[in-house]
C-alpha cells in the first residue's frame, strides 16, 4: 500500500527539469510539455512562465521551442534526438546555425 502512495503521476506532478524532454510555448501562456511518452498541456502565470524560459538546462531552437540540453541523445539529419533513435523517437527539427551551438553547450556540460 506504501508503495502505491509514493508513486508519482507524471501528469500531475512532473519535474520539469528531470521528465521534460522540450516544451513548447503557445497562446495565453500555455505550454506543452513533452515528456518521453506522453504530452502535457498546462497554463502557467507570467513569473512561471519568465522562470522556465530563463532556465539554464533549456536551449531556445525556434519559435517558442526549448529543448532539455540533459535529454539529447544525438543530433542528425537536422533533428535532436532523446533517447533511442528509431521510428518512434521523440525528436524536434533544429536549424543549423543552432546545431554548432547546441554540440559546444554538451560538451561543455559533459567536460
Amino acid at each position: 500500500m506504501s508503495s502505491l502512495l509514493e508513486t508519482r503521476n507524471v501528469y500531475e506532478d512532473f519535474e520539469v527539469e528531470t521528465d521534460i524532454l522540450f516544451f513548447k510555448v503557445g497562446d495565453h501562456d500555455l505550454v506543452i510539455f513533452h515528456g518521453r511518452n506522453y504530452n502535457i498541456k498546462k497554463r502557467m502565470t507570467a513569473e512561471q512562465l519568465n522562470r522556465l524560459l530563463s532556465n539554464a538546462n533549456y536551449y531556445h531552437v525556434y519559435g517558442g521551442c526549448y529543448v532539455n540540453l540533459n535529454k539529447i541523445s544525438s543530433i542528425e539529419d537536422d533533428c535532436i534526438y532523446f533517447g533511442e533513435k528509431g521510428h518512434y523517437a521523440k525528436n524536434v527539427r533544429i536549424p543549423r546555425r543552432k546545431q554548432d551551438n547546441i554540440r559546444h553547450l554538451l560538451q561543455q556540460m559533459h567536460s
